[in-house]
């Protein structure tokens, strides 16, 4: 059996007796494309001659590779049959450039490791820093599709080829190697990726009360539906003064959709942690991955000076007008909210806008609605006097599912009808 030819993301070595030289392999494939696989038990031309195994032989590895590649990394070891030959397959991936094997620092060159000089050091450093990462890294799934993305530039009357290789191409989905990028992962129909929002009772997380997930999808289809959701529960209070009616809402929408796009855009996806939202009692969290992007101070980040972490992801955002290029979003925040919405860490980005107490938020008791239910009892409690009819037009669900969801209701003890279907209006109430 041959495995083919070595290539700069893999190697082959006849046995561990050569543990060394592979662990120089895997920290330079790591240095120029971020993973790597390494065999033991496989010649150099790719004929497979197995691999002697002992109680302690992936132990060993696996130990080796903790103790001699920096910054450290978890790699995925398993005893391969082949041929009824044992080989081992050692497979590593990371993002925490450079690293070092053994001490030094190389980097792979066609199937060969090559030792960096201070001065190349400096300069993989400094590329490291400008790369857009997830649009360099190889996705892990790599049957992909994009009918959803497709559909969000059509519906933004946007021209596309019917080309998918194009499509792809272009919006630079692929590596130059033909593989999907981290990115593509992000925007394909299905992928691997849980978008939640978890609202708990009171004003920490001891009691959650409610996770709706929106994920496992097109990051911007999921991102819609997160502000959908957000738009039915933002509830408004009516205060009639002399000079006219009042309306509070229970925040500021415009201020959520810019913390939960940025966040969205600015994550470092390559860690696989999405930004998440949280609801409490008082106060909305939308919280993301990756701090402060290099190069940004934060009195430059108030201002609203952009540095793309993910600057092609960045420019699908703004094709499909999800993004602008004026940096008004963060100012905004600061103007409604102030300074102390944001705790900028190290890692993460925290951003918080508080309820404003003029207006009561959804009792808890709906917390075990989905979506269209919450919608209906939005609405009404918003306006008791809506009929079917107005329901039907302002959820744009039909007259039968409208229904549906009022019984529904009712059974839940949400919702009553007082006085006549003529003349009465709905009442609703928590459980």
């Amino acid at each position: 059996m041959n495995l083919g030819i070595e290539t700069e993301v893999q190697e082959f070595k006849k046995t561990t007796g050569e543990l060394k030289e592979g662990i120089i392999s895997l920290g330079s494939m790591l240095n120029k494309h971020g993973y790597g696989t390494l065999y033991f038990g496989v010649k150099d031309n790719g004929d497979v001659i197995g691999q002697q195994i002992g109680n302690s032989t992936l132990r060993d590895i696996s130990q080796a590779v903790a103790n001699h590649l920096k910054p450290q990394v978890i790699p995925t070891i398993s005893l391969e049959l082949m041929e009824e030959k044992n080989v081992i397959k050692v497979y590593v991936e990371g993002q925490d450039i450079p690293y070092s094997a053994h001490g030094k620092y190389y980097i792979r060159s066609a199937d060969e490791d090559r030792e960096l000089s201070p001065r190349q050091l400096r300069s993989l450093m400094l590329k490291v820093h400008q790369v857009d990462t997830i649009s360099q890294q190889p996705n892990r799934e790599q049957k992909l599709s994009f009918k959803m993305l497709r559909g969000l530039f059509v519906t933004n009357n946007l021209t596309i080829n019917n080309n998918n290789e194009f499509f792809e191409t272009n919006l630079g989905l692929k590596l130059d190697n033909g593989q999907y990028n981290i990115m593509a992962g992000l925007l394909a129909d299905q992928n691997d990726i849980s978008i939640k929002i978890a609202t708990f009772r009171g004003r920490d997380k001891s009691q959650l009360v409610r996770r709706n997930e929106y994920g496992y999808k097109c990051l911007l289809v999921a991102m819609d539906q997160v502000l959908n959701y957000m738009e039915s529960i933002n509830d408004t209070a009516v205060e009639i003064k002399t000079h006219g009616r009042v309306e509070e809402k229970l925040f500021d929408m415009l201020c959520f959709r810019e913390a939960w796009i940025n966040a969205c855009l600015h994550t470092k996806w390559e860690f696989q942690n999405p930004p998440t939202v949280y609801i409490y009692q008082d106060r909305i969290e939308i919280i993301s991955t990756g701090g402060l992007p290099e190069a940004l101070s934060k009195e430059e980040f108030f201002k609203g000076i952009s540095r793309p972490v993910n600057a092609k992801l960045q420019k699908i955002f703004g094709q499909l007008n999800y993004v602008e290029q004026t940096g008004h979003g963060i100012p905004l925040i600061v103007g409604t909210y102030g300074k102390q919405a944001f705790d900028i860490m190290t890692n993460y980005i925290n951003v918080t806008l508080p309820f404003n107490k003029a207006v009561k938020p959804l009792p808890d008791g709906t917390s075990d609605l989905n979506d269209s239910q919450r919608k209906i009892f939005t609405l009404l409690k918003r306006n008791p006097a809506y009929t079917i009819k107005d329901l039907v037009q302002e959820a744009a669900l039909s007259d039968g599912y409208v229904r549906k969801i009022l019984t529904e209701l009712k059974a839940k003890d949400c919702l009553q009808r007082v006085g006549s279907n003529k003349k009465g209006y709905w009442q609703t109430s928590a459980v």
